[in-house]
């Protein structure tokens, strides 16, 4: 059942959810917005299962299968903390006729609905899960070993596979990009990947050599030492404003910004 969805607003846009009866569609604790009457809510640990029955599917099978619903909760619970994610989900399900529920992100900004088919996963940066289908599963994914440790933002991606409808949301304006019509390869700040499908190979690289220039560029370049670098053929979205750069915004609009001209390794982080 293909979920319906019309998203609102300029600066600051919401998703607005037609629900069919019987329909679920879950969010991370705080994307939620409003609901009408005949929308149920309930608040679980668990995240959904891949056919679409909300993470109940383990409570057949008598002790053995509760105990394995209760070890895969903690693990997914564990990963989230982990990941400095919801450690709950919020589910509503539409009950007696079409109910409505509305989402809204956490920053000034667009939001953008993926259609999963179940062949493609699509990867995110954190907190930018906004709501999905139930039959849409979220996990987190690490960049692994040095090359996400190096890059910030980048270590920790939140992960959708399945079949349908999930909505993200990010701080500004999207863009779409190819790295296949950019000879193969784009190299971007690492707070602006909003993002990407699998096949797209992702790492991070320092900016510069550890000559005079790479050492200008991360001092007084105001990228710090490190860029995100996406490899492939397939659908990119970026954001073109990031969470440090608002931060720092507000801060100097407040009078407390120390960060002075240089940007880069200078940069007074919010904290």
């Amino acid at each position: 059942m293909t979920l319906q969805q019309e998203i609102v607003g300029n600066a600051m846009q919401m998703a607005v959810v037609s629900l069919q009866p019987g329909q679920t569609v879950y969010c991370e604790a705080g994307k939620f917005l409003f609901k009408t009457t005949n929308v149920t809510m309930e608040t679980r640990l668990s995240g959904p299962s891949a056919n679409g029955s909300g993470g109940q599917q383990g409570q057949s099978g008598g002790m053995g299968g509760l105990l394995r619903q209760a070890m895969g909760t903690a693990m997914q619970v564990g990963q989230r903390m982990l990941a400095g994610e919801s450690l709950a989900f919020q589910y509503f399900t539409s009950q007696g006729g079409q109910g409505t529920v509305g989402f809204a992100g956490v920053l000034p900004g667009e939001m953008r609905a993926l259609e999963l088919d179940g062949t493609r996963a699509w990867f995110a940066e954190k907190d930018a899960f906004v709501a999905a289908e139930s039959t849409v599963d979220f996990g987190i994914a690490f960049a692994g070993g040095r090359t996400g440790m190096s890059g910030g933002e980048g270590f920790i991606l939140e992960k959708f596979t399945g079949y349908g409808t999930v909505i993200i949301a990010g701080a500004g304006n999207f863009i779409d990009l190819n790295p296949a019509d950019f000879g193969g390869r784009i190299e971007v700040d690492t707070g602006c990947v909003v993002a990407f499908e699998e096949g797209i190979q992702y790492g991070v690289q320092r900016v510069g050599g550890l000559n005079r220039q790479g050492i200008m560029n991360a001092v007084f370049g105001g990228e710090g030492l490190s860029l995100a670098t996406l490899e492939g053929n397939g659908r990119v979205i970026l954001q073109s404003m990031t969470i440090e750069s608002l931060a720092n915004a507000l801060k100097k609009a407040q009078g407390g910004d120390k960060q002075g001209p240089t940007g880069g390794l200078f940069s007074t982080h919010a904290g």
